[in-house]
């Protein structure tokens, strides 16, 4: 066994570790950038919603002031 065997299997471990993180730190960035997209469609939902609600936030005007039917 040479001195440099040693060496170069290590060199080989760390090459592999490194290639599973880049792998990783991929995968990350695409989950990352689905849930952004997915966000953005949310919050733009909400804005919509929120435009079509009327100003007494989104109770029919008139309906807080009714009585249930059993009173």
């Amino acid at each position: 066994m040479s001195t440099l065997e040693p060496l170069q299997q290590r060199l080989e471990a760390l090459e592999i570790k490194a290639a599973y993180a880049d792998d990783l730190l991929e995968e990350l960035n695409l989950t990352i950038y689905k849930q952004q997209q997915q966000i953005d469609r949310l919050l733009h939902l909400v804005k919509d919603l929120q435009q079509r609600m009327p100003e007494t936030g989104g109770v029919a005007p008139g309906a807080r002031d009714e009585l249930p039917p059993h009173y």
